[in-house]
């Protein structure tokens, strides 16, 4: 019977991909366009969201829509907190910003973690009530609760600055800081889904009734799942919102979860690694496609861009993908290092005969 390999062998082969990886994005950071950087940062971005909503909906199953509610905590908050006062008192015009957040002015970091803090909060308020139902009634009271906070975020001009949002945001992202916290996300989530507290967790997306049979507070690990969750959802976005360097209310309709929904269904709803995948997949499609848009041209013909038409045709191509391979790009499989030097092995073994 052959044993799996050692943890001294998964250490060293997870040390020599994290360092290459930082290698890289180094060696892009120094080279590549800003358009490519852009990129970058934003597949990182995607991969915080994409795999905090993983954890929600495809680990514990909680059909969750409000994902992009707490993304607007998240940029909201640490945007009031790194602005500078002087930006602050130009910005809001039609009613001034309140005491003490006129005053105060603190470094990326915290403010990012204060962001992701306050987000967590409101996510345990919200998952106190909402998850004592189940099913569609789930989804539409988180759908409804993300919404309220938007048109929350659309009125309260003395916080948020309603519909005219917050501009000359400080632009602080940068590929160490997105990748850096993308990293963390995808450790901490990785790590709580390999522990007894994820064997629960997955006990109770399969049957929750037979969870509780066995012992398990069900709704205590949904509350913390749907906290953790939201904690990387304002972690999130705060990074967006410091990438953008502007925000409004719009920025967070329900098109923005529905977005986050689509890399995690891709990548494979129950996979940390198909939210990773799905979120890469998704963010370069949607820029590799943007051609659709301005005019171009297929030999002799001339073909008119058409706005929107990027999103037709990637959903269109998910649609496909659906069809054919429901389960996603992972299913609920996880890449790991037994595979990739079994898929080695084979190789070798097809090279020599």
């Amino acid at each position: 019977m052959r044993k799996g390999l050692s943890f001294r062998v998964k250490f060293i082969s997870t040390f020599v991909l994290i360092c290459l990886i930082a290698f890289l994005l180094f060696f892009a950071n120094r080279i590549a366009s800003e358009y490519v950087i852009l990129i970058l940062n934003l597949i990182a971005i995607n991969i915080i969201f994409s795999t905090s909503l993983t954890l929600i909906n495809g680990i514990t199953g909680i059909f969750s829509l409000g994902h992009a509610g707490f993304i607007a905590i998240g940029a909201y908050v640490s945007t009031l907190l790194t602005l500078p006062v002087e930006q602050k008192e130009m910005t809001f015009l039609i009613k001034p910003l309140i005491y003490p957040l006129n005053q105060i002015q603190i470094s990326f970091l915290p403010a990012t973690i204060i962001a992701g803090l306050v987000a967590a909060g409101f996510g345990y308020v919200v998952a106190a009530p909402s998850l004592r139902l189940i099913g569609d009634y789930l989804a539409i009271a988180t759908l409804g609760l993300g919404e309220t906070i938007r048109i929350v975020a659309n009125n309260a001009w003395s916080i948020t600055n309603g519909a005219l949002g917050l501009k000359a945001i400080p632009p602080y992202t940068n590929i160490y800081w997105s990748w850096g916290w993308a990293f963390i996300t995808v450790l901490i989530i990785a790590s709580l889904v390999n522990s007894s507290y994820g064997r629960a967790l997955k006990a109770i997306r399969e049957d929750p009734i037979a969870a509780k049979a066995m012992g398990i507070n069900v709704f205590s690990h949904q509350v913390m799942s749907f906290v953790l969750g939201s904690f990387f959802a304002g972690v999130g976005g705060s990074l967006w919102a410091h990438l953008i360097t502007t925000i409004d209310p719009k920025s967070f309709t329900f098109t923005k979860t529905f977005e986050i929904l689509i890399m995690a269904v891709l990548g494979g709803l129950g996979s940390i690694s198909g939210a990773i995948i799905g979120a890469a997949v998704y963010t370069v499609g949607l820029e590799f496609l943007r051609f659709l848009e301005s005019p171009f041209k297929i030999g002799p013909i001339l073909f008119p861009g058409i706005p929107g038409m990027r999103m037709v045709v990637l959903s269109a191509l998910l649609i496909i993908l659906m069809l054919f391979w429901q389960r996603g790009i992972m299913g609920r499989e996880e890449l790991s290092w037994e595979k990739f030097y079994g898929i080695f092995r084979c190789f070798r073994r097809g090279g020599k005969s």
